[in-house]
């Protein structure tokens, strides 16, 4: 098979499975949080762990990166495994009415396994798209995805603003959407799993020791990350609790958390994505972290309803080319036979910043109030932006 014939036949797979994405991007964003806090009367800690669940399966890549090349399949089959396995466990917790241990059990564990695929990603990526067509390319499934966020956002708003109790139909979604993607990921045509891991499944990170660049791009990361999921963790819960006044409900939360932000990522992120294949990486990640910033403090300092939706908006611009840099953004520093161990390590300190900021941001919120815990973010920023500034001057 011709890379031509690998592209098309991935892009037409992934357009399929960018539907099932857009669904499953709206359970952190949005409704796992919504759900626990409406029906099961959740704690900060339960709140905390639903949003730390992606980030320990970021934290968890570097096992499966050793189980992927052991299993000596492709990545989409391999994969395709995990999705079923999250689908599974998912599933379990439609049993649970009020027992909130289980629905954050279920929820945690099943979304652990969804983000540990990601360097998997990357690979098929790598291997299957062309390099000056593969920004372009992925920000057309984008596209895909956000309309289907938008669309079940909204779907799902309305329906648990009618009753609440309708909260299994969502996790029930979510379900049939890692199936479907399980479907397209075992369809994908192969790319083998490449790495020098052997027993040691964090040996990658001597890329962090031996690479300039991707070392203090990766200091960056970690600065803009964990201020940006620090405010992202704090967003559901500045809208619905009392603590804060605001007690919005659950179809304008939707609006502000999922639809407003995608409507935004919509008409952005084509042209992120050509920008991606054209201009210096760090130039287009400063861009995207003063868009981040302003996002936050319009969000969370801004005045009323307005505020909100500035953010809103801004998020949504940032995080359409944040998404495609974050996904794709190793292709272009690592080796092709080494991007699948690249992908790694950025997904691993994703991971770790992903669990300490949700409990940094419960911590911090009720002590400093959240203005002042958006300007310290801020700030964060800002040094994170400071740093590939050096690096472009280099």
């Amino acid at each position: 098979m011709t890379i031509e014939e690998r592209e098309r036949h991935t892009f037409r797979l992934e357009r399929w499975r960018a539907v099932g994405t857009g669904v499953l991007e709206t359970s952190g964003a949005t409704f796992l949080v919504l759900i626990a806090e409406r029906w099961f009367s959740a704690g900060p800690a339960a709140k905390s762990l639903l949003l730390a669940s992606g980030s320990i399966g970021l934290l968890l890549t570097p096992l499966v990166l050793m189980w992927a090349g052991k299993r000596a399949e492709s990545a989409g089959n391999s994969a395709s495994v995990l999705y079923l396995v999250a689908a599974a466990v998912l599933s379990a917790t439609l049993a649970a009415n009020k027992t909130v241990a289980l629905y954050v059990t279920g929820c945690v564990i099943g979304f652990i396994f969804v983000t540990s695929v990601n360097p998997l990603f990357a690979t098929i990526y790598q291997a299957n798209y062309r390099a000056d067509r593969r920004g372009d390319l992925f920000s057309r499934n984008i596209v895909i995805r956000i309309l289907a966020n938008v669309v079940f956002a909204f779907a799902a708003g309305k329906l648990l603003e009618y009753d609440i109790s309708w909260w299994r139909a969502i996790i029930g979604a979510y379900a049939v959407a890692l199936i479907g993607g399980a479907v397209c990921l075992r369809r994908s045509p192969p790319a083998p799993v490449h790495t020098s891991e052997g027993t040691h499944p964090l040996r990658a990170f001597r890329h962090v020791r031996d690479d300039r660049v991707f070392r203090w791009t990766l200091v960056s990361w970690m600065l803009m990350g964990f201020a940006n999921l620090v405010m992202y963790a704090l967003r559901v819960e500045y809208l619905v609790s009392t603590d804060y006044g605001i007690q919005e409900d659950a179809l304008t939360v939707a609006m502000l958390t999922a639809i407003a932000p995608n409507l935004a990522r919509l008409v952005f992120t084509r042209i992120w994505g050509r920008l991606f294949d054209r201009m210096k990486f760090n130039t287009l990640r400063i861009i995207l972290n003063f868009c981040v910033m302003l996002g936050i403090l319009s969000f969370f300092t801004g005045a009323g309803l307005t505020g909100l939706y500035i953010g809103a908006i801004l998020f949504g611009i940032s995080n359409a080319g944040a998404d495609l840099a974050w996904s794709l953004w190793v292709t272009k520093v690592a080796p092709p036979a080494l991007t699948t161990e690249y992908m790694t390590v950025h997904t691993f300190l994703t991971g770790i910043r992903g669990i300490i900021a949700p409990f940094a941001a419960f911590y911090m919120a009720p002590r400093l109030g959240i203005g002042v815990t958006a300007v310290s973010m801020a700030v964060l920023i800002l040094l994170g932006s400071a740093v590939l500034v050096q690096e472009r001057a280099r």
